[in-house]
């Protein structure tokens, strides 16, 4: 018997926020240009629509919270 592996289907229904910029913050392991965690980079093509999407959703409340850290260190 010929076991077959089990292809996984790629999603590409949520576009990358990608900005080409990929440079991470000193603080926390997240890109300055395009606001995701380096997990959240290195395991999008992986990653379901669904997950992909609470990614995205997930990037207004991280600049804020980096915003509000890079203002404290200013200060």
């Amino acid at each position: 018997m010929v076991r077959r592996r089990r292809q996984r289907l790629l999603d590409n229904s949520v576009p990358s926020p990608c900005m080409g910029t990929c440079r991470l913050f000193d603080s926390q392991p997240v890109c300055k240009g395009c606001y995701r965690h380096q997990d959240e980079i290195r395991n999008w093509p992986i990653l379901t629509a669904e997950q992909k999407q609470a990614a995205l959703d997930a990037i207004p409340e991280r600049v804020k919270a980096l915003r509000a850290e890079i203002d404290n260190a200013a200060n």
